[in-house]
């Protein structure tokens, strides 16, 4: 059972699949059960954009400027040059294999089977949480908009259910109990919502209805065609750019060069205190490469596309980064929304309208691309016999994963309109990093006679001695946290880092023995450490859900996988 777990799928079968239409369990074979090419690379770049330019990024700027100072802006670039390491790796594999399952397919080559079944349940996970996420926050950014023009919704209306439930059962526990200074502002205004809202018998209509009508609209556009979606993606993204580039232009005029000095106020090591938020602001590239099947010349075009968009969004970066900490001090920036305040600062409030429309703008993208992802990871799956056939039905009109992308949209609508998830946020974190790392580990394990079949190829430098000089140097940036592995104090929140400093061993070894590519080994070694900078309950949660996944796949996945029944028909 050993070997069946781990059976691989060879490019060729799955190159050959999907050439015959093997996608769609219903109509195998016709031209119905393809999806339809219509991306090219501009569009493709605009993906990527649209997926990592969210409306998060402003705050993260913020919080990052704080702690780095003006010098943050070295340290966007630095994270891109991180960050494009394991770009690098999705765009050889994306040249290599232009099939639709992203990192589930790309394990499936090269990890094989049980490997290919966790990173896709992990993918599933990934898009929604972080979907949900998006879409509260939508709903957030776009009732803040409407309020600016003076259109006021009750707030039952955009509010989850037990948010106002548990702030209407606090604000009476502290009344009666006389405990009034407990009372927040925030905590009165949503137990008014709950005593304000119309009811059933008891039960009271709460729901954040602006989150399900975007993730409706959303879930309606992928479904009726990657034209439709492409047009809506490229028309927002050009907005955004717009948008974003008269705040710069404008933010310039106000700019003070004396806020810049110092440039690095707290040293190098204060503008790396905000890594792990930065490093987020550019997830989101990979989710394109689901959408390998629609395009026209995917082994061209989808390592541009993906490069392209990092480059374009480094720039922009850097540009607001410089723009913020040149208008008011650095000190001043560790507020929730550091572009709004920088304005009022310099006095240009009507500013904020602009940056209100940008992150209603900005986040509807990102939800749009992640929307795309998800059924085609479904879509996947399902053709190796890892989920039901009907995940994998096309529609024979639009030419779209038909019942994955219906699924998709009830997974994210429901959770969306009743639940606050900002705490598990982290999930997508972890989950997004551990497909990084599947991606650069699989790159270094696919024989490199299979790059041959792709237009795009990693350069291939020998990391024998480079790799143990880089461990080496942060273990001297982390010397005190190594230290304190070693002591008693809360053993189990040191998990992420002990597990850090075994793998990168484990891996620079390797490194000097195998002598890997560079590429990939700083790719993973980069992915590593952000991986150790999570929390130990985002590790529980993550290793509870890989668990979940686990168990479907032994009860059912293992059993129906299309390479296991043909093995098993060739042994009778």
């Amino acid at each position: 059972m050993s070997k069946s777990i781990f059976r691989k799928k060879s490019v060729e079968k799955i190159l050959h699949d999907v050439e015959c239409g093997f996608g769609d369990g219903e109509h195998p074979g016709t031209t119905t059960s393809q999806l339809k090419k219509e991306l090219n690379v501009r569009d493709l770049t605009l993906m990527g954009i649209a997926a990592v330019v969210g409306a998060g990024i402003f705050s993260t700027i913020g919080e990052a400027s704080f702690q780095g100072g003006p010098g943050v802006s070295i340290l966007f670039v630095i994270t891109a040059i991180t960050c494009g390491f394991s770009a690098l790796c999705y765009a050889e594999f994306a040249s290599r294999i232009p099939v639709a399952g992203s990192a589930y397919t790309y394990a499936y080559a090269s990890f094989g089977e049980l490997i290919a079944w966790i990173i896709g349940w992990d993918l599933l996970m990934e898009y929604a949480i972080g979907n949900i996420a998006v879409a509260i926050s939508w709903s957030t950014y776009f009732v803040n908009f409407l309020e600016g023009f003076k259109i006021h919704l009750p707030r039952y209306l955009y509010t989850d259910y037990f948010t106002v439930f548990s702030a209407h059962n606090d604000v009476v526990n502290f009344t009666a109990s006389h405990q009034l200074s407990k009372i927040t502002d925030v905590m009165r205004e949503n137990a008014a919502a709950w005593d304000s809202a119309p009811g059933i018998g008891s039960l009271k209509l709460v729901a954040n209805i602006p989150a399900l009508l975007i993730v409706l609209i959303i879930t309606y556009l992928v479904y009726i065609g990657i034209r439709e979606t492409k047009r809506a993606t490229n028309a927002m993204v050009y907005l955004k750019i717009a948008i974003v580039l008269a705040v710069i232009v404008i933010g310039f005029f106000y700019v003070t060069p004396a806020n810049w000095h110092p440039f690095l106020p707290n040293g190098f090591g204060g503008v790396m205190k905000g890594v792990s938020g930065v490093f987020f602001a550019y997830i989101g590239f990979d989710a394109i490469s689901t959408t390998a099947e629609e395009c026209e010349r995917p082994q061209r075009d989808l390592p541009r596309g993906m490069i392209y968009s990092l480059v374009i969004c480094t720039v922009l970066y850097v540009l607001i980064s410089l723009v913020l900490t040149g208008m008011v001090s650095y000190k001043e920036l560790q507020v929730g929304d550091p572009l709004a305040f920088v304005f009022a600062k310099v006095g240009l409030h009507n500013i904020s309208y602009v940056i209100s429309i940008s992150a209603v703008i900005a986040t509807a993208s990102v939800l749009l691309i992640f929307q795309l992802g998800q059924p085609r990871i479904w879509m996947s799956m399902s053709r190796d016999g890892l989920l039901p056939k009907v995940f994998s039905r096309i529609h024979p009109k639009y030419q779209t994963p038909s019942f994955s992308t219906i699924v998709t949209g009830f997974v994210v609508a429901v959770p969306a309109l009743f639940l606050n998830l900002t705490v598990v946020t982290d999930l997508t974190s972890i989950g997004t990093l551990f497909a990084f790392v599947l991606v650069c580990g699989g790159v270094l394990l696919l024989p490199r006679e299979e790059a041959a079949r792709g237009k795009f190829h990693l350069p291939y430098i020998n990391s024998q001695w480079i790799a143990p000089v880089i461990y080496i140097i942060v273990l001297v940036i982390c010397w005190n946290k190594f230290l304190g592995l070693f002591s008693a104090e809360n053993v189990h929140e040191k998990f992420p880092f002990f597990l850090f400093i075994i793998l990168s061993t484990v891996l620079t070894v390797l490194a000097v023995i195998k002598k890997l590519s560079l590429i990939p080994v700083l790719g993973l070694l980069s992915c590593f450490y952000l991986m150790a900078e999570l929390t130990y309950d985002s590790w529980i949660r993550f290793l509870v859900w890989l668990i979940v996944g686990l168990i479907i796949y032994f009860t059912y996945s293992y059993k129906n996988s299309v390479i296991g029944k043909e093995a098993d028909a060739k042994t009778k």
